[in-house]
């Protein structure tokens, strides 16, 4: 938002310099980024003085001006026919850029050099007078600076306003903020009008289809007017906050925006079907050409401002070719709307069409503005144009937006900014940027009416940043929480995160951390079934872009890319983890349910290759021990791997998969990456993964961990070897050992399995060890014997296994 001081002035007495005025605007929460005097480039425009004037030989309406400049002397080469002997005149040097662009210079002008130009009113921004040189008082002294003669000076701010603060959009409400500053009053310019009747209500009629796309349209009429260049005041304003004049009557709609937030339009009247308005939204593949002539494809949901029979405006938006003001237009229609927010921003941002009305409307306009805007640009329009005023004003309000009433709490506002302010203090704060304030229902509490421009307050922490802002956040003390002498603990899950990501760095894997936003194509790229949960996505509104449409439902997608990014930069060797949340989505009324989730992925070779080993590829096995180590290490029992169903492989390649378990719920799976999914990925290296859920797996984390001492007696090993059904799990054989519950079985584990010949087709044998240990005595062999005998027998007998030959 840029603004002029000199604009400013017009509403609220500045007292302060203009530096100092920055620096307090930034404090007060509005970031000033520049500070420019617009009429800087007037620096190498020197006051001159006309020694001599000569014909040019070359050219007979050209002259030859000798300028004495202060610190020289200069040859011009000028065609005005106002130039005189003794004539205090504008020259600039060579190196001036002058407003309109052209930059001056050293030339050479039918055969004569002119260094720099002497200068009209029009050619320097000072005016409309383009006939002859500006002749300047004849008391200056040459070499003066034009800028310090004529005491031009003009800062303009640039301000860096947040969503949130959608009043400072206008003059009038950066004025609002400078009149807290200093302790004055806004002089708001007078948009009243006495009117003898109503008869704009014989001329035209407005009716909204559409009441909650637009809660209220107000309309002027002024006729008679004369379409002409705007007088020069009026221009100058446009001009030193970036906007271009180009009629009196667009001028003027332009000017009361920038000065009220308000976004206005104007209507050919003469050129409106029927002499009505209808809003109403778009029609079934409805077109319309906007004012910069592009012909727009519409949307049903797209809030249109029509006449009788066509559109002729997109809401909030842009005007059309069919309806705007043309030189010979005599009757205008003033529109000033309040339009729904949300509606003007999907209309803005599917039409890829953002405008000055548009920026305002999306953040919220003052809904009770709409009415003084249209007086005021009325009353501009009689002046200028020398049009005539219709009696009366059209005010359809159909979806009355109300102000926000608050009540606030002077010590619960003291408790959360660190401050000791007095309730009246805290009222007179927010009286000075125009809440109406009145005491509260409690002892120390007031009852705030927010005014009808912050569309943004809405709650009691709204109110207290206002106080903090106004107050001045640099009279805000600092102060320390109080830190007690006992230790303290930190919060379970924190703690179960600390020790996964030391567990997993220090099985050299890397941390890494992707977005929580995935593509919306993320489930067919996995492969998902059509029933799978993951397939229910939070849908974000207003996507960054395409890749990032919708919430993850898992870890995969997202470590997936990581991958392919890092295979692409020539990194072969990853293996890497993620701890975050996933988010399913619930009833559309209902939160999404969110599950903080480990996933570690490995690819490459299992370590790198050296002059003493070969470099070998990583497999399943290696994720599946890095996953049993941090079952180990989080000293978790029960977990099981299970064979995932074929049909169920969706992700993942059958037969290299597994499902984590937990009695009978599945918490986790492991597993190598399909190849067409590596290939949806773009990944040509295979890749192993496990992904679990780490509120599943808390709950079988142990509160405290019992030590006992190293046992006295030896142990004694055995070991097993069976026939078993190829599908057979080994996981089945060694849990069946677990469940006969015989004291003296301190552990086994699987150390080889073999199929193929002598073993028939569809077996293949199993070995295992057991470990016997007593806590008491040393055990005999014909004991230990005995009892291995019958775990072999009870195991032939569950699964029909065969000893081998």
């Amino acid at each position: 938002m840029k603004v002029s001081i000199s604009w400013l002035k017009n509403y609220v007495p500045i007292e302060m310099d203009v530096f100092d005025l920055a620096e307090a605007l930034t404090m007060a929460g509005l970031e000033v980024e520049s500070v420019q005097d617009r009429f800087g480039y007037l620096d190498t425009v020197r006051v001159a003085r006309i020694e001599a004037i000569q014909p040019h030989p070359n050219a007979e309406r050209l002259k030859i001006v000798r300028i004495d400049t202060g610190s020289g002397r200069a040859s011009v080469v000028c065609g005005a026919p106002n130039v005189q002997t003794d004539m205090r005149v504008p020259w600039a040097m060579p190196g001036t850029e002058l407003p309109d662009g052209s930059a001056i210079g050293k030339s050479v002008i039918r055969g004569k050099t002119s260094e720099g130009m002497l200068c009209s009113e029009a050619e320097l921004g000072l005016g409309f007078d383009r006939s002859g040189i500006l002749s300047l008082d004849p008391t200056l002294a040459p070499g003066a600076s034009l800028a310090q003669a004529l005491s031009l000076s003009d800062a303009v701010i640039e301000i860096d306003l947040t969503p949130n603060r959608p009043d400072c959009l206008s003059v009038l409400g950066i004025a609002r903020e400078i009149a807290a500053i200093e302790h004055c009053r806004v002089n708001y310019p007078d948009s009243s009008l006495v009117d003898e009747g109503n008869s704009i209500a014989a001329m035209t009629s407005v009716r909204i289809e559409s009441p909650d796309h637009c809660p209220r349209y107000a309309a002027r009429l002024v006729t008679g007017v004369t379409v002409a260049p705007s007088p020069f005041w009026l221009q100058d304003r446009l001009l030193s906050v970036g906007l271009r004049p180009i009629n009196n009557i667009v001028d003027i709609t332009n000017f009361v925006l920038m000065e009220t937030g308000q976004p206005l339009h104007a209507f050919d009247f003469d050129r409106l079907d029927e002499n009505r308005i209808v809003v109403r939204t778009a029609r079934p593949g409805e077109t319309f050409v906007t004012l910069d002539n592009s012909e727009r494809v519409l949307d049903q949901d797209m809030l249109m401002i029509c006449d009788g029979t066509k559109p002729v405006a997109v809401a909030g938006v842009m005007g059309g070719l069919n309806s705007e003001i043309e030189d010979d237009t005599r009757q205008v229609l003033i529109e000033s709307a309040y339009f729904n927010p949300r509606s003007i921003r999907k209309t803005s941002k599917k039409l890829g069409l953002s405008t000055d009305a548009s920026y305002r409307f999306e953040r919220g306009i003052d809904p009770e503005g709409v009415i003084a805007a249209a007086n005021r640009a009325a009353r501009l329009m009689v002046e200028i144009g020398g049009g005539r005023m219709v009696d009366g004003i059209i005010d359809e309000y159909p979806n009355r937006q109300g102000r926000a009433v608050i009540e606030l709490g002077s010590a619960h506002t003291n408790r959360l900014l660190g401050t000791d302010l007095k309730r009246d203090q805290i009222a007179a704060l927010l009286r000075s940027v125009e809440f109406e304030v009145a005491p509260g229902n409690a002892q120390d509490a007031l009852t705030v009416t927010a005014p009808s421009f912050r569309v943004d307050v809405s709650r009691p922490e709204d109110l207290m940043e206002e106080v903090a802002r106004l107050h001045g956040y640099d009279k805000i003390e600092t102060t320390f929480p109080t830190i007690p002498a006992e230790g303290t603990f930190t919060v379970p899950a924190l703690r179960l995160r600390n020790r996964i990501k030391q567990f997993m760095a220090g099985c050299g894997f890397t941390e890494a951390i992707t977005y929580s936003f995935i593509s919306r194509h993320f489930a067919d790229r996995l492969r998902l079934r059509a029933d799978d949960p993951r397939r229910r996505a939070v849908v974000i509104l207003n996507p960054l872009n395409e890749d990032q449409a919708v919430m993850r439902t898992s870890l995969l997608p997202g470590m997936l890319a990581t991958l392919a990014h890092n295979l692409s930069q020539g990194s072969r060797h990853l293996k890497l983890f993620e701890i975050g949340k996933v988010f399913i989505a619930n009833q559309p009324s209902e939160l999404p349910l969110e599950i903080e989730t480990l996933i570690a992925l490995w690819s490459g070779p299992r370590t790198p290759a050296d002059w003493g080993k070969k470099e070998t590829p990583c497999d399943f096995y290696d994720i599946k021990g890095v996953a049993e180590a941090l079952q180990q290490a989080l000293k978790v029992d029960g977990l099981r791997y299970t064979a995932s169903a074929a049909e169920n492989c969706r992700y993942t390649r059958a037969g290299y998969s597994a499902d984590i378990t937990a009695g009978n719920k599945i918490i986790g799976s492991i597993g190598e990456i399909h190849p067409q999914v590596l290939t949806n990925f773009d990944l040509k290296a295979p890749a192993y993964f496990f992904e679990i859920r780490l509120d599943e797996l808390a709950e079988m984390i142990p509160d405290r961990i019992e030590a006992r001492p190293l046992p006295r007696f030896p142990a004694v090993p055995r070991d097993i070897t069976m026939i078993v059904d190829e599908a057979l799990e080994a996981q089945g054989l060694l849990d069946a050992v677990m469940e006969m519950e015989e004291p003296l079985v301190e552990s086994l584990h699987l150390f080889d399995v073999f199929s193929g010949s002598p073993i028939p087709d569809g077996k293949k044998s199993v070995s295992f060890r057991l470990v016997y240990r007593s806590a008491a005595r040393t055990l005999s062999d014909d004991e230990v014997n005995a009892l291995h005998k019958n775990i072999g027998a009870g195991l032939i007998k569950r699964f029909s296994a065969d000893l081998p030959a």
